[in-house]
């Protein structure tokens, strides 16, 4: 699938309580999660990002707890694809399971601002305000076809009633 988006630009060890503050957590609908996206490390972001923006960072993106609340919180503000160095391992796969792209790239030439179009099938990631292509680590197609399907449950559901026919 290819994206086309702005860049929001975030540093090293982004934790999940700056994904989505936990004073937040007593109410997770998308609406709730969404006002509150990324609040402590941009208090201004779910009002600036648009649907197909991206968040791009540097190492250790989603560190901290293991609350699927971050990922959902992400995807609920539109964001199709989060692209840093390195995941925290249970936000990577969390990211998944609710239908949310990771990629893994060299982050250090992607400035806030920048516009990027972004092949997740190939992982090609062209950043069209500089002019300038990078190779993401590949996607396992297990973990496209989940985001593609929507999430771990839309695909488990789509396979069992594939089996069914």
């Amino acid at each position: 699938m290819i994206f086309k988006g702005k860049v929001f630009k975030f540093g090293d060890n982004i934790d999940t309580d700056a994904i989505i503050p936990a004073r937040y957590l007593n109410d997770s609908s998308e609406e709730n999660l969404k006002k509150h996206c990324m609040e402590d490390a941009d208090e201004t972001f779910s009002s600036k990002v648009a649907k197909g923006d991206f968040i791009v960072a540097g190492n250790n993106f989603g560190c901290g707890s293991s609350r699927e609340h971050a990922p959902i919180a992400i995807k609920s503000c539109g964001v199709p694809i989060v692209i840093a160095k390195s995941f925290a391992r249970i936000f990577y796969r969390n990211s998944f399971n609710i239908g949310l792209f990771i990629l893994s790239a060299d982050t250090d030439g992607i400035e806030n601002g920048d516009i990027l179009e972004v092949n997740t099938d190939t992982g090609e990631i062209k950043n069209q305000t500089k002019n300038t292509v990078i190779k993401a680590k590949p996607i396992p197609k297990f973990m496209s076809e989940l985001v593609n399907a929507g999430g771990l449950i839309a695909y488990a559901k789509k396979k069992i009633k594939e089996g069914k026919k």
